[in-house]
């Protein structure tokens, strides 16, 4: 095994690097950083970075994608501001889906604005009574009078308060007094009178676009449904990738803390020398360096079995659940070394441990995801008791 990076993957940092530092950043300083941000800007922010190919990474280059490795896409996506990369990956799970699962006609109608970046996609599983358990989505799709109605509530979507479109998961009742529905998806535009979305004020990535989008009766053309047959697997297969991924975004952030902390501690004195010299605080740098450094391996590793054709749900799950518990604890500790200074919002070390924990929640909480590696890891199904494998 060959731990270093390629020349390939070496420029591909060097890139993302410099656009995050010289584009990305900037942009988002000069805005609040307790405010969602707009539209405009968010658009301004894709333009930046679709050369990298970071709008769609994983549709092949022969339906204009960027045909990328899941491993180099998670190289990039570590380096972005996280509440960007947040949206990217909502933006990016809306091409894959759509792509996946919509027919000609669908892929030709939505494809090409989304991977542009001049239209804002986004995805509706979650809702107040069903998050990792997709077969417990209650939104529905209705047919009166000839025609189609979307209602329910969904809760937690990132995107949808700038979005042209959303692929929202729901129950197809082909009759109005059916007791029994499938899984389905349509695509809407997330306004008019029938849809109302409201953004979420949360502890952490406060730019981010997290909403709650609720529909009554709101129309759907018949040409928006998608007729996929693989929902529930289509949305797997996306969690599996985006779970690493979202391990990276916590890395990311461990990493600005860490290296916050270890500049502060070359310079405050204390007791006639700098406290990077005392050996509890090397100890400490050495414990929030191992932390950070071991969730980026096991992330990089599940990206690159995805590449190899050898991708797992359990694995994707140990990555992402290691990754934001290990690196939380590492910003936590990076903000006792500062001291009293870790507390002042202006060093912006106590906005990384905000940002920091509100990655445990998407894409699986940390609880759910340790069942899904141990029912990997046991062949026995804890949430629905399904038996044993045999060998």
């Amino acid at each position: 095994m060959d731990f270093a990076f390629d020349e390939s993957q070496r420029l591909i940092c060097e890139m993302a690097e410099r656009v995050a530092r010289r584009e990305l950043e900037p942009r988002l300083e000069a805005v609040s950083p307790d405010q969602p941000i707009q539209r405009e800007l968010l658009l301004e922010l894709f333009s930046a970075v679709r050369p990298m190919g970071l709008l769609a990474p994983r549709l092949p280059e022969a339906a204009g994608g960027a045909g990328l490795a899941m491993l180099d896409y998670g190289l990039m996506l570590e380096r972005m501001p996280a509440a960007l990369a947040i949206s990217l990956i909502a933006h990016e799970g809306c091409i894959a889906r759509l792509y996946a699962e919509g027919n000609p006609a669908q892929r030709e109608r939505w494809l090409p604005p989304l991977v542009a970046g001049t239209a804002v996609g986004c995805t509706g599983s979650s809702e107040p009574a069903a998050g990792s358990d997709p077969r417990g989505v209650q939104t529905r799709l209705e047919r009166r009078d000839g025609r189609l109605q979307l209602t329910g509530r969904k809760l937690w979507i990132t995107n949808a308060s700038v979005a042209d479109l959303m692929i929202v998961t729901c129950r197809d009742l082909r009759e109005p007094a059916a007791d029994r529905a499938s899984l389905t998806k349509v695509v809407v535009a997330p306004r008019g009178p029938a849809c109302e979305v409201r953004e979420i004020d949360t502890i952490g990535l406060r730019q981010g676009l997290l909403a709650e989008v609720m529909f009554d009766a709101h129309p759907v053309e018949p040409a928006d449904v998608i007729e996929s047959q693989a929902a529930t697997e289509v949305l797997k297969a996306t969690w599996s990738v985006n779970r690493p991924l979202i391990g990276l975004i916590a890395v990311g952030l461990a990493q600005r803390a860490f290296e916050q902390a270890r500049t502060y501690c070359g310079l405050r004195e204390q007791f006639g020398r700098v406290i990077a010299g005392h050996q509890l605080v090397q100890k400490t740098l050495s414990d929030i360096a191992t932390r950070i450094e071991a969730s980026r391996l096991l992330c990089y590793s599940a990206l690159a079995a995805i590449d190899r054709g050898e991708g797992s749900a359990g694995r994707g799950a140990m990555a992402k659940r290691h990754a934001q518990v290990a690196c939380q604890e590492a910003i936590w500790e990076s903000m006792n070394l500062l001291g009293a200074s870790g507390l002042a919002t202006e060093t912006g070390i106590e906005r990384l441990y905000r940002d920091v924990r509100m990655l445990a929640i998407p894409d699986g909480t940390n609880e759910i995801l340790a069942l899904i590696h141990g029912r990997e890891l046991t062949g026995v199904d804890a949430l629905r008791g399904a038996p044993p494998r045999r060998p």
